[in-house]
């Protein structure tokens, strides 16, 4: 009974450890053959993908993201005085955090941007504002903000892609 045992623990441990390694050399995958014509052209997500340095005249979408490009990079542009606090290309949410100008210490503003369109479009673009304000005790106390204030923001950026637009189509001449 006792060499049948030690056969069993033998038998399961040879082919345990020829089931690991094989003996043979280990060939990649497709997926990691795909991973790195992926890495040597440059794209994160291949053919579709975010691409590093690609071309900056695709209007509808940038490297498969489905957001405008123009506008993207238009939000990201006007809203560059403010910390970036959350991004999200693939999903157009750009958040920043809490920004005070410097005239104004006591109040501070946050804007929420959300890209909803792959086209140039004023309905693709939302932007929310909140405002804060310190109260005599040095608390923050949120204080609403006019509709006009995120519709001014909203109207920047949607300039600044214009003119993004139309820079990219005079280069292609």
């Amino acid at each position: 009974m006792l060499k049948i045992s030690r056969f069993l623990v033998l038998a399961t441990l040879a082919i345990f450890v020829a089931s690991c390694s094989g003996g043979q050399p280990s060939v990649p995958s497709e997926t990691d053959r795909e991973w790195d014509r992926r890495q040597r052209n440059g794209k994160l997500l291949g053919e579709e993908g975010f691409s590093f340095g690609g071309s900056s005249s695709d209007e509808s979408s940038i490297g498969g993201v489905a957001v405008n490009a123009f506008i993207w990079r238009a939000s990201l542009d006007t809203i560059s005085f403010m910390p970036l606090n959350q991004v999200d290309p693939f999903g157009g949410v750009i958040i920043t955090d809490w920004y005070s100008p410097a005239e104004k210490l006591n109040e501070r503003f946050k804007l929420n941007v959300y890209i909803l369109s792959q086209e140039l479009r004023s309905d693709g673009l939302r932007v929310s504002a909140f405002k804060e304000v310190k109260n005599a005790a040095g608390q923050w106390e949120t204080v609403t903000v006019s509709k006009e204030f995120a519709l001014k923001i909203e109207d920047s950026i949607l300039a600044r892609a214009r003119q993004m637009r139309v820079a990219a189509l005079e280069n292609q001449e």
